[in-house]
């Protein structure tokens, strides 16, 4: 049998967040469910400078499970590529043999968790929400955005990062994607969060970046950065000021991220998952004045999701289809 190989370059021409809106929910759906199986492995080989998950998954009436590797290296980003990489496996259920590579450096991650985001501000968010706050300047800042703005009515975008050149390159890959978008730049993540229907927070910071009184009645917020144990970006006080508190899964945010350091800190929290509010069985906003939260960690069974439609999509080229959004944006 012969195993399939793809490269990033084609992969990023044949996936955006977009195409995963509804197989992201419907794996969600169906983790939440307890079908499956979607373990999580994280360790850090460089320290702060760089960081490994490696996530697999199986649902049942899946032909394929995959296993993958995902890596964060800041080396990558001096050496003038995407600080991401890795790629993922997928094997034939049935028989274990190796069906494709898809060396995606990072692109089915970025692409995927943006689907969960955009999820999630639309079951979570205000229906007339018109202004995001985004604190951060890479890939997931800049997906997360779109892929809010793609659910709601988004006409301004302030964004806030630690160095003004990438904060001008989101800007510019914004503009170029969606030229109705005002984007501006803040100059403290305060200001950011000051005007903010939806927050966006994806950092790879170590320590509270947003504080409970920046939060106004209604704010949505989703929180991505966070995804180990030594990173946090929310205030323990967020997570005690939120009136909905919804994850992706209750086990992974136990251990990682925001919620995690909140409990630490003596502010435990009882959140549901992503997927029970796309099935149903909870719910989302109630009311206008809500503050919700969406803690992202990520799970194995989107990366399946992700891979299966890549193989789809890969195997039947669109050629008059438009590049989707992606990390390379940034690189202008």
């Amino acid at each position: 049998m012969t195993t399939l190989w793809f490269e990033a370059d084609a992969i990023r021409a044949a996936v955006g967040f977009q195409d995963l809106l509804d197989p992201v929910a419907a794996a969600l759906t169906d983790f939440s469910r307890g079908l499956g199986e979607s373990p999580v492995s994280v360790f850090a080989p460089a320290g702060r400078d760089g960081d490994v998950h490696v996530k697999s998954a199986w649902l049942p009436g899946s032909s394929v499970f995959v296993v993958k590797v995902a890596t964060w290296f800041a080396e990558r980003a001096r050496r003038g590529d995407t600080p991401g990489g890795g790629l993922i496996a997928v094997f034939d259920a049935q028989t274990g043999d190796p069906v494709a590579m898809l060396r995606d450096e990072h692109h089915l991650s970025d692409v995927r968790t943006a689907a969960a985001g955009g999820l999630a501000a639309r079951l979570l968010s205000r229906a007339n929400s018109t202004t995001v706050g985004v604190l951060g300047t890479g890939a997931q800042a800049y997906l997360q955005v779109l892929a809010v703005a793609a659910e709601r009515p988004i006409r301004t975008v302030n964004v806030w990062g630690r160095r003004a050149e990438s904060v001008q390159r989101m800007a510019s890959a914004l503009r170029s994607r969606r030229p109705d978008l005002f984007v501006v730049q803040s100059p403290t993540a305060r200001d950011a969060c000051a005007e903010a229907d939806v927050l966006i927070t994806a950092t790879a910071s170590t320590s509270p970046l947003v504080e409970p009184d920046w939060l106004a009645p209604g704010t949505h917020i989703t929180a991505v950065g966070a995804d180990d144990t030594e990173k946090v970006e929310l205030a323990p006080g967020c997570v005690a000021r939120a009136d909905r508190i919804v994850v992706d899964s209750r086990e992974l945010a136990s251990v990682y991220g925001d919620l995690a350091h909140a409990t630490r800190s003596g502010v435990p929290s009882t959140p549901d998952e992503l997927g029970e509010v796309l099935a149903g069985d909870v719910v989302g906003r109630t009311d206008d004045e809500q503050i919700t939260l969406c803690k992202l960690i990520g799970l194995g069974v989107q990366d399946l999701a992700a891979a299966t439609v890549a193989l789809r999509h890969l195997a039947e080229p669109d050629p008059a289809a438009a590049r989707p959004a992606s990390a390379l944006d940034l690189r202008c």
